[in-house]
């Protein structure tokens, strides 16, 4: 009898509501598995339909054409003599849930419903499906007319059970399942299931790629086993990127795996395994052979075939030896993951490339980075023979013949950058902006559209009479910041003017998307102006700190051989808003902010992260500061940052769709569900933080204090960590615009 088992698991660029494409992307994966010999493929979470089809899975016309492309599968010729596993809804009983359709030779042998949904980060999963309640338990379901032509089956089994062929065992796990402290492939492997089959939709965040390996190879060791583990890949019409990394794990090691960051649509791991090793490895462990004899058992859905041949070539394949995981460093994923979402973005658009006004600083010339490395990774991927990126590039560029050979050429076509100038705009940024651009390759141009903002004034000057003036020059903070907020905001509109008609210019067809440039820090400090170039189509860095893209651009700077990213790294963050003294910069981000980004992003990450108000953050970061703030700096601090929070949280509400990369990400659309009106005095807050400075200042000079008993938090000095200022200059409070 044979003992060596070839199976398959896939990674699929799948897009929500796209059944053509997703269809045709499930008949590739599984020609390939055949091709290499494997006899079971699984793929993806809700593969057929897509993941994110989010209320259109409330339609009965999803759950219709999901049965329809399932039919589709079943007949299709590829689909002979291999186990096929995907993923998809299925209403049974008038309720919907998420479930793995397994089959085999034109018969549906189980339809297996998720047991645990996950509802935490950007997934709302029980919005729309029902968990499995009945453990162990099955029921009959009556397939549709459509299946029932195909199979001849009237009925199906339905529910938690598992696959006995004749020479192994099979259970399923759908993503959540293999997180949740209850998994239940410990109790599926103490019935005897030897392989556990996991269809996941599992998103990247930066750091987080461990967490799954951790995860399926602790899952594996523990008891034994193969655990497969399939996952999607790309942008499916949401802020998530979908990041791979399918694997194989055997008896606690990786030993094949898929890429994280790829533009293929189609990637399929195979490995050989030798299912007595399994069984030697669990004989071994005797506390847990104690236990599965008497475990409970799992219904079984027999079917009548084999994983392992038995035959000479089943018998001599080789096996597969344990692989070490090489993870990618922060740099690398911000350069990878979100040129992988852009380029779905922009090919499934259906527009003709990228437009993003280039101001010589870090966030946009970060985003101009990203659109580079885009670049690189199209032209890698022609040059390795993918026809499908060929023929999306094709499009892209209107011409059926071009073959990328060049990133920079490639820029060229595809990305379009400007930097608008006004009289505040100072040379250096214009010449970092323009040597960027020269190095990355795209086609750039300068306008000074001051004539164009003295006009928007001369028409309320003729209205009311009056004319504003910049703080430095004796205006109140209101006419500073209006002053500040039209430049921005009319960059914004010449933007879109230049995205909608370059391509016109250049006798080509569609337009352009607009880039945004805002990175997670000021979206959380509310540091923008308003539907100024923040408000884009999409922004591949709104979820990536501002320290994470210093550390991009320096990875970038010799990666991709940009040696004006030194210089742009170097330069201090400005808005370049207000007027210029001896033709240089007077105005800075952290001095406008009152805040610097460091202490930004620590802000950020006890709010989201450790779900900490103002109080509770005033209490770690007493501790966490306590060798370079007061107590009383502390509270000025989270107060200052606070009440800057509560008045900007409004525009959270219309932030362009970012790249999801960072856990504390303000992203208001499901990410970070928060009111946008607050009351910015937080009166009853700031009392306890009040409350609590005395209590520490009565412990500091109390005579207490010289036996010792002082607050952990006393070791103050009255050196500030960072320059505070009460207020944020050209900031008033109030609901801030």
């Amino acid at each position: 009898m044979g003992r060596r088992a070839k199976v398959a698991v896939c990674t699929l660029n799948q897009w929500a509501l796209d059944f053509e494409g997703n269809c045709r992307r499930i008949i590739r994966s599984i020609e390939e598995a055949k091709l290499n010999g494997a006899r079971f493929r699984s793929g993806p979470e809700l593969e057929i339909c897509g993941y994110s089809c989010e209320d259109h899975f409330y339609e009965g016309d999803t759950l219709l054409h999901s049965w329809e492309v399932l039919a589709n599968l079943i007949d299709h010729p590829s689909s002979l003599d291999i186990i096929i596993d995907v993923g998809m809804p299925v209403m049974h009983k008038n309720v919907t849930y998420n479930c793995r359709v397994i089959f085999l030779n034109r018969k549906v042998l189980l339809i297996r419903p998720k047991i645990m949904l996950c509802d935490d980060g950007n997934y709302r999963e029980s919005r729309w499906f029902t968990p499995w309640k009945k453990v162990r338990e099955v029921e009959e379901y009556h397939v549709p007319r459509m299946i029932r032509q195909i199979t001849g089956q009237e009925t199906v089994p339905f529910g938690d059970a598992v696959i006995s062929t004749r020479d192994t065992c099979i259970g399923f796990e759908i993503c959540e399942e293999l997180w949740n402290p209850m998994s239940s492939h410990i109790a599926m492997g103490l019935d005897g299931v030897e392989l556990f089959v996991n269809s996941s939709g599992s998103y990247m965040e930066l750091r987080k790629a461990y967490v799954a390996v951790d995860l399926i190879t602790l899952a594996s060791r523990k008891s034994g086993g193969c655990y497969l583990f399939s996952n999607l890949r790309g942008c499916d019409g949401q802020r998530v990127y979908f990041n791979g990394c399918s694997c194989i794990g055997l008896n606690g090691d990786i030993v094949a795996r898929g890429s994280q960051y790829d533009l293929k649509d189609v990637e399929l791991v195979v490995a050989t395994i030798d299912l007595e090793d399994i069984r030697t490895y669990r004989n071994l462990l005797r506390s847990r052979c104690q236990v599965a004899a008497s475990s409970p058992s799992y219904p079984r859905v027999k079917a009548e075939f084999d994983l392992s041949p038995n035959d000479i070539l089943g018998l001599a394949a080789p096996i597969c030896q344990a692989i070490k995981w090489e993870y990618h460093a922060p740099e690398e994923e911000i350069a990878l993951g979100p040129a992988c979402w852009l380029w779905d973005y922009l090919r499934r658009s259906g527009q003709g490339g990228y437009f993003l006004p280039l101001s010589g600083g870090v966030d946009s010339a970060s985003t101009a980075c990203i659109v580079h490395s885009m670049c690189r990774l199209v032209v890698s991927s022609v040059s390795r023979g993918d026809t499908q990126v060929l023929s999306d590039v094709r499009n892209l560029v209107s011409d059926q013949s071009y073959v990328p050979m060049d990133p920079k050429e490639l820029c060229k076509r595809i990305f379009f950058t400007c930097y608008m100038a006004t009289e505040n705009s100072s040379d250096d940024t214009k010449n970092r902006a323009a040597n960027l651009a020269e190095q990355v390759g795209s086609y750039h141009f300068n306008i000074n559209f001051m004539r164009v903002v003295d006009a928007v004034l001369f028409v309320f000057t003729s209205v009311t009479g009056k004319s504003p003036i910049y703080g430095s020059r004796g205006g109140t903070p209101r006419e500073n910041l209006a002053l500040q907020n039209i430049q921005a905001r009319l960059r914004m509109v010449m933007a879109y003017l230049f995205a909608q008609l370059m391509l016109w210019v250049q006798n080509r067809p569609g337009g352009l998307l607009v880039l945004g440039s805002a990175n997670v820090d000021e979206a959380l400090r509310g540091y923008m102006t308003k539907y100024d170039c923040s408000s884009a189509d999409v922004n591949p860095i709104g979820g990536i700190s501002k320290g994470d893209l210093k550390h991009f651009l320096h990875y970038a700077m010799l990666k991709f051989d940009l040696p004006i990213l030194k210089e742009i790294v170097g330069a201090p963050p400005t808005a370049e808003l207000e007027p210029l003294v001896g033709n240089k910069i007077a105005q800075t981000d952290e001095q406008d902010m009152g805040m610097t980004y460091v202490e930004l992003g620590q802000y950020g990450r006890l709010r989201k992260q450790l779900c900490c108000g103002p109080f509770s953050m005033f209490c770690k970061l007493t501790e966490t500061w306590s060798k370079s703030c007061s107590a009383e700096e502390v509270a000025a601090k989270v107060k200052h940052f606070y009440r800057c929070y509560a008045i900007n949280r409004h525009k959270m509400t219309v932030l362009t769709p970012s790249y999801h990369a960072e856990t504390y990400s303000p992203d208001d659309n499901r990410f970070d569900l928060r009111p946008f009106l607050y009351n910015n005095k937080w009166t009853w807050q700031f009392r306890a933080i009040d409350n609590h400075v005395k209590e520490v200042k009565s412990a500091l000079t109390s005579p207490r204090k010289e036996s010792g008993a002082v607050p952990k938090y006393s070791s103050l000095s009255r050196e500030s960590s960072g320059t505070y200022k009460g207020g944020s200059k050209g900031r008033p409070g109030g609901v801030e615009v």
